[in-house]
């Protein structure tokens, strides 16, 4: 999910034409009304083109004239996180959260920063509601169904025989399953890892890669 640093100068990415027009459009009408709440629209269209400084300024100077705006706080969360400032990200999350519980977006980012940090109960809380509330969400639905196994191998495969115990729920196990496209079972060794000690921060990392990569796969 992190993204690239703006460019020099707030050069836009080139990428996408169209982010471009809206970025303008944004800006003119922020430039004749500089109260209007487009500043969150402006805000996401900034994040989309990884100009994620000038989205969290922006995000910044509109909260403290409408901190009710639950989508722009929504906006600067996503924005740290690109950053990589997990921690302010929650806190922008829990914000939105506490205004308005039945956000799914808003739960669906907070499952993500809190299996970022290993603490897999509370992501598997955050993804449920996620889920309940937006039926179409399917990428909650697939995180859930690794998250929820609890490291278990599907019944009868063959990785099952082997994970009877934890003798091969090692990290170069579960890296030679993600090299061999085998994503499913590396989601599971890591998963395992994970939930033995949180504090694992290799094993979070190649979870949130092996997650990645199955969610993209199903999508």
């Amino acid at each position: 999910m992190v993204q690239s640093a703006p460019r020099a100068g707030g050069e836009l990415a080139a990428e996408d034409p169209g982010s471009t027009a809206a970025i303008r459009r944004y800006e003119e009408r922020l430039a004749r009304d500089p109260a209007s709440p487009a500043f969150a629209l402006l805000a996401d269209a900034y994040r989309r083109a990884s100009r994620t400084r000038d989205a969290i300024r922006l995000c910044r100077e509109g909260l403290a004239r409408t901190p009710e705006n639950t989508a722009a706080r929504l906006t600067l969360a996503k924005a740290l996180v690109d950053e990589g400032d997990a921690e302010a990200a929650m806190i922008e999350v829990e914000a939105v959260l506490e205004r308005n519980p039945a956000d799914g977006p808003a739960h669906r980012l907070a499952g993500e920063l809190e299996r970022r940090r290993g603490q897999l109960e509370a992501a598997v809380a955050h993804l449920r509601e996620a889920a309940a509330l937006d039926p179409s969400d399917r990428e909650s639905r697939i995180l859930l169904e690794v998250l929820e196994g609890n490291g278990a191998a599907q019944r009868g495969s063959v990785l099952e025989r082997i994970l009877v115990d934890d003798t091969f729920a090692t990290m170069s196990f579960g890296s030679v399953c993600l090299e061999q496209g085998l994503v499913d079972e590396a989601a599971q060794v890591f998963l395992r890892l994970v939930r033995r000690d949180p504090g694992h921060l290799e094993a979070r990392a190649r979870l949130e890669e092996s997650l990645r990569f199955k969610t993209q796969r199903r999508k």
